[in-house]
Protein backbone atom coordinates (compact mmCIF):
# COMPACT_ATOMS: atom_id res chain seq x y z
CA UNK A 1 0.00 0.00 0.00
CA UNK A 2 2.78 2.44 0.90
CA UNK A 3 4.53 1.66 -2.38
CA UNK A 4 1.30 2.40 -4.27
CA UNK A 5 0.85 5.73 -2.50
CA UNK A 6 4.46 6.68 -3.21
CA UNK A 7 3.97 5.83 -6.89
CA UNK A 8 0.87 8.04 -6.98
CA UNK A 9 2.84 10.89 -5.41
CA UNK A 10 5.63 10.53 -7.96
CA UNK A 11 3.08 10.65 -10.79
CA UNK A 12 1.58 13.81 -9.31
CA UNK A 13 4.97 15.50 -9.02
CA UNK A 14 5.91 14.51 -12.59
CA UNK A 15 4.77 16.35 -15.66
CA UNK A 16 1.82 14.02 -16.31
CA UNK A 17 -0.01 14.96 -19.49
CA UNK A 18 1.62 16.91 -22.28
CA UNK A 19 0.74 20.50 -23.16
CA UNK A 20 -2.00 20.92 -25.73
CA UNK A 21 -1.16 21.37 -29.39
CA UNK A 22 -3.00 24.71 -29.22
CA UNK A 23 -0.68 25.99 -26.48
CA UNK A 24 2.44 24.82 -28.28
CA UNK A 25 1.36 26.62 -31.44
CA UNK A 26 0.11 29.81 -29.76
CA UNK A 27 3.04 30.46 -27.44
CA UNK A 28 6.17 31.55 -29.31
CA UNK A 29 9.25 29.49 -28.45
CA UNK A 30 12.27 31.56 -27.49
CA UNK A 31 15.56 31.09 -25.61
CA UNK A 32 16.99 33.83 -23.44
CA UNK A 33 20.78 33.85 -23.65
CA UNK A 34 23.23 36.08 -21.85
CA UNK A 35 26.76 35.01 -20.94
CA UNK A 36 26.48 31.48 -19.55
CA UNK A 37 22.69 31.79 -19.15
CA UNK A 38 20.43 29.84 -21.49
CA UNK A 39 16.78 29.77 -20.43
CA UNK A 40 14.03 28.43 -22.70
CA UNK A 41 10.71 30.22 -22.48
CA UNK A 42 7.38 30.56 -24.23
CA UNK A 43 5.67 33.90 -24.74
CA UNK A 44 2.08 34.74 -25.63
CA UNK A 45 1.38 38.22 -26.97
CA UNK A 46 -2.07 39.85 -26.94
CA UNK A 47 -4.31 38.92 -29.83
CA UNK A 48 -4.28 42.41 -31.33
CA UNK A 49 -0.73 43.21 -30.23
CA UNK A 50 0.35 46.83 -30.59
CA UNK A 51 4.09 47.30 -29.91
CA UNK A 52 3.45 50.95 -29.02
CA UNK A 53 0.99 50.05 -26.28
CA UNK A 54 1.84 49.02 -22.70
CA UNK A 55 0.55 45.66 -21.47
CA UNK A 56 0.50 43.80 -18.17
CA UNK A 57 3.12 41.08 -17.78
CA UNK A 58 2.38 37.64 -16.33
CA UNK A 59 5.12 35.16 -15.40
CA UNK A 60 4.01 31.58 -14.74
CA UNK A 61 6.42 29.17 -13.05
CA UNK A 62 5.94 25.44 -13.57
CA UNK A 63 6.56 22.56 -11.18
CA UNK A 64 9.54 20.21 -10.83
CA UNK A 65 8.12 17.67 -13.25
CA UNK A 66 8.20 20.11 -16.14
CA UNK A 67 11.91 20.96 -15.89
CA UNK A 68 14.09 20.38 -18.93
CA UNK A 69 15.14 21.87 -22.25
CA UNK A 70 12.32 20.90 -24.60
CA UNK A 71 10.66 24.33 -24.23
CA UNK A 72 7.23 22.69 -24.20
CA UNK A 73 6.66 20.87 -20.91
CA UNK A 74 6.29 24.12 -18.95
CA UNK A 75 3.04 24.74 -20.84
CA UNK A 76 1.42 21.60 -19.40
CA UNK A 77 -0.47 23.35 -16.61
CA UNK A 78 -2.16 26.73 -16.89
CA UNK A 79 -1.22 27.80 -20.40
CA UNK A 80 -4.66 27.02 -21.84
CA UNK A 81 -6.35 29.39 -19.38
CA UNK A 82 -4.71 32.40 -20.99
CA UNK A 83 -5.73 31.14 -24.45
CA UNK A 84 -9.45 31.03 -23.77
CA UNK A 85 -11.05 33.49 -26.21
CA UNK A 86 -12.93 35.35 -23.47
CA UNK A 87 -9.77 35.76 -21.41
CA UNK A 88 -7.73 36.96 -24.37
CA UNK A 89 -10.41 39.52 -25.10
CA UNK A 90 -10.86 40.74 -21.52
CA UNK A 91 -7.28 40.51 -20.30
CA UNK A 92 -4.78 41.37 -23.05
CA UNK A 93 -1.33 40.75 -21.58
CA UNK A 94 2.13 39.43 -22.29
CA UNK A 95 2.26 35.96 -20.73
CA UNK A 96 5.58 34.16 -20.24
CA UNK A 97 6.24 30.55 -19.25
CA UNK A 98 9.99 30.03 -18.61
CA UNK A 99 11.42 26.52 -18.25
CA UNK A 100 13.69 25.62 -15.34
CA UNK A 101 16.67 23.39 -16.17
CA UNK A 102 16.47 19.80 -14.95
CA UNK A 103 19.39 20.21 -12.56
CA UNK A 104 18.13 23.40 -10.92
CA UNK A 105 15.14 24.63 -8.90
CA UNK A 106 13.25 27.92 -8.88
CA UNK A 107 13.48 28.41 -5.11
CA UNK A 108 16.34 28.23 -2.62
CA UNK A 109 14.99 25.28 -0.64
CA UNK A 110 16.50 22.09 0.75
CA UNK A 111 14.63 19.02 -0.46
CA UNK A 112 14.69 15.52 1.02
CA UNK A 113 12.52 12.67 -0.16
CA UNK A 114 10.82 10.69 2.58
CA UNK A 115 8.87 7.46 2.15
CA UNK A 116 5.41 8.98 1.93
CA UNK A 117 6.18 12.59 1.12
CA UNK A 118 8.92 15.18 0.61
CA UNK A 119 10.54 17.30 3.27
CA UNK A 120 11.14 20.94 2.28
CA UNK A 121 13.23 23.36 4.31
CA UNK A 122 12.74 26.90 3.05
CA UNK A 123 15.59 29.38 3.28
CA UNK A 124 14.69 32.90 4.47
CA UNK A 125 17.65 34.38 2.60
CA UNK A 126 20.77 33.25 0.77
CA UNK A 127 22.00 33.18 -2.80
CA UNK A 128 19.54 32.61 -5.60
CA UNK A 129 19.64 29.32 -7.48
CA UNK A 130 20.99 29.35 -11.06
CA UNK A 131 17.40 29.04 -12.31
CA UNK A 132 16.24 32.01 -10.24
CA UNK A 133 19.21 34.08 -11.45
CA UNK A 134 18.30 33.21 -15.03
CA UNK A 135 14.66 34.06 -14.40
CA UNK A 136 15.65 37.44 -12.96
CA UNK A 137 17.80 38.17 -15.99
CA UNK A 138 14.94 37.20 -18.31
CA UNK A 139 12.58 39.43 -16.34
CA UNK A 140 14.94 42.39 -16.72
CA UNK A 141 15.21 41.69 -20.45
CA UNK A 142 11.42 41.58 -20.83
CA UNK A 143 11.10 44.94 -19.10
CA UNK A 144 13.71 46.41 -21.41
CA UNK A 145 12.44 45.00 -24.69
CA UNK A 146 8.67 45.25 -24.24
CA UNK A 147 6.38 48.08 -23.23
CA UNK A 148 5.26 46.67 -19.90
CA UNK A 149 2.76 48.38 -17.64
CA UNK A 150 5.01 48.53 -14.56
CA UNK A 151 2.00 48.86 -12.27
CA UNK A 152 0.52 45.56 -13.48
CA UNK A 153 3.18 42.87 -13.25
CA UNK A 154 1.98 39.49 -12.01
CA UNK A 155 3.60 36.17 -11.17
CA UNK A 156 2.23 32.76 -10.22
CA UNK A 157 3.23 29.15 -10.10
CA UNK A 158 2.55 25.63 -8.92
CA UNK A 159 4.49 23.35 -6.56
CA UNK A 160 8.16 24.21 -7.17
CA UNK A 161 6.81 27.20 -9.10
CA UNK A 162 4.66 28.20 -6.13
CA UNK A 163 7.79 28.23 -3.99
CA UNK A 164 9.58 30.18 -6.71
CA UNK A 165 6.71 32.69 -6.80
CA UNK A 166 7.22 33.61 -3.15
CA UNK A 167 10.96 33.94 -3.68
CA UNK A 168 10.70 35.94 -6.88
CA UNK A 169 8.38 38.44 -5.21
CA UNK A 170 10.76 38.68 -2.24
CA UNK A 171 13.67 39.42 -4.57
CA UNK A 172 11.67 42.10 -6.42
CA UNK A 173 10.07 44.21 -3.66
CA UNK A 174 7.52 46.79 -4.70
CA UNK A 175 7.42 45.39 -8.24
CA UNK A 176 4.74 42.68 -8.36
CA UNK A 177 1.13 43.84 -8.08
CA UNK A 178 -0.36 40.40 -7.43
CA UNK A 179 0.77 36.79 -7.19
CA UNK A 180 -0.79 33.36 -6.92
CA UNK A 181 0.94 30.37 -5.37
CA UNK A 182 -0.42 26.85 -5.81
CA UNK A 183 0.69 24.03 -3.46
CA UNK A 184 3.94 25.82 -2.68
CA UNK A 185 5.40 27.42 0.41
CA UNK A 186 7.99 29.80 1.82
CA UNK A 187 9.78 30.56 5.06
CA UNK A 188 7.44 32.53 7.35
CA UNK A 189 10.23 34.99 8.14
CA UNK A 190 10.07 36.26 4.54
CA UNK A 191 6.47 37.49 4.92
CA UNK A 192 7.55 41.01 5.92
CA UNK A 193 9.12 41.38 2.46
CA UNK A 194 6.01 40.20 0.62
CA UNK A 195 3.42 42.70 1.78
CA UNK A 196 3.55 45.05 -1.23
CA UNK A 197 1.96 42.27 -3.29
CA UNK A 198 -1.60 40.97 -3.10
CA UNK A 199 -1.78 37.19 -2.75
CA UNK A 200 -4.05 34.28 -3.56
CA UNK A 201 -2.73 30.99 -2.19
CA UNK A 202 -4.15 27.56 -3.06
CA UNK A 203 -3.45 24.13 -1.57
CA UNK A 204 -5.09 20.73 -1.25
CA UNK A 205 -5.29 19.58 2.38
CA UNK A 206 -4.50 15.99 1.35
CA UNK A 207 -1.28 16.90 -0.45
CA UNK A 208 1.24 14.06 -0.09
CA UNK A 209 4.10 15.82 -1.89
CA UNK A 210 4.19 19.38 -0.54
CA UNK A 211 2.68 19.51 2.92
CA UNK A 212 -0.47 21.64 3.17
CA UNK A 213 0.95 23.22 6.33
CA UNK A 214 3.62 25.00 4.27
CA UNK A 215 0.92 27.20 2.75
CA UNK A 216 -0.87 27.57 6.08
CA UNK A 217 2.31 28.87 7.73
CA UNK A 218 3.17 31.45 5.09
CA UNK A 219 -0.44 32.62 4.82
CA UNK A 220 -0.64 33.13 8.59
CA UNK A 221 2.67 34.98 8.51
CA UNK A 222 1.44 37.21 5.68
CA UNK A 223 -1.72 38.04 7.61
CA UNK A 224 0.32 38.89 10.71
CA UNK A 225 2.31 41.35 8.58
CA UNK A 226 -0.89 42.98 7.31
CA UNK A 227 -0.62 41.64 3.76
CA UNK A 228 -3.69 41.33 1.58
CA UNK A 229 -4.02 37.57 1.13
CA UNK A 230 -6.77 35.07 0.44
CA UNK A 231 -6.34 31.34 0.98
CA UNK A 232 -8.29 28.61 -0.77
CA UNK A 233 -8.16 25.09 0.65
CA UNK A 234 -9.30 22.17 -1.49
CA UNK A 235 -10.56 19.50 0.85
CA UNK A 236 -9.41 15.97 0.04
CA UNK A 237 -7.27 17.14 -2.90
CA UNK A 238 -3.76 15.78 -3.28
CA UNK A 239 -0.82 17.51 -4.97
CA UNK A 240 -2.70 18.24 -8.19
CA UNK A 241 -4.52 21.26 -6.73
CA UNK A 242 -3.43 23.27 -9.77
CA UNK A 243 -6.32 21.62 -11.63
CA UNK A 244 -8.74 23.26 -9.21
CA UNK A 245 -6.87 26.57 -9.03
CA UNK A 246 -6.63 27.13 -12.78
CA UNK A 247 -10.34 26.27 -13.04
CA UNK A 248 -11.28 29.06 -10.60
CA UNK A 249 -13.47 31.46 -12.60
CA UNK A 250 -12.28 34.43 -10.54
CA UNK A 251 -8.55 33.76 -10.86
CA UNK A 252 -7.82 35.95 -13.88
CA UNK A 253 -10.39 38.67 -13.02
CA UNK A 254 -8.80 38.91 -9.57
CA UNK A 255 -5.24 38.86 -10.93
CA UNK A 256 -5.75 41.60 -13.51
CA UNK A 257 -7.81 43.78 -11.16
CA UNK A 258 -4.72 44.45 -9.04
CA UNK A 259 -2.46 47.41 -9.70
CA UNK A 260 0.43 48.96 -7.82
CA UNK A 261 -0.25 52.46 -6.55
Amino acid sequence: MRFLVLCICMVLVSCGSKPSKESIEAYQAKVFERGDISLPYRILLPKEFDPQKSYPLVLVLHGAGERGLDNEAQLTHGSSVFLEPENREKFPAIVVFPQCPEESYWANVDRQRKLMTFNFTFQPAGEATPAMKSLQALFDELLQNHKIDRSRIYVGGLSMGGMGTFEFVRRNPGTIAAAFAICGGAHPDTAANLTDTKWWVFHGDADMVVDYEHSVEIVNALKEQGAEVQFTTYEGVNHNSWENAFAEPDLLPWLFSNQLK
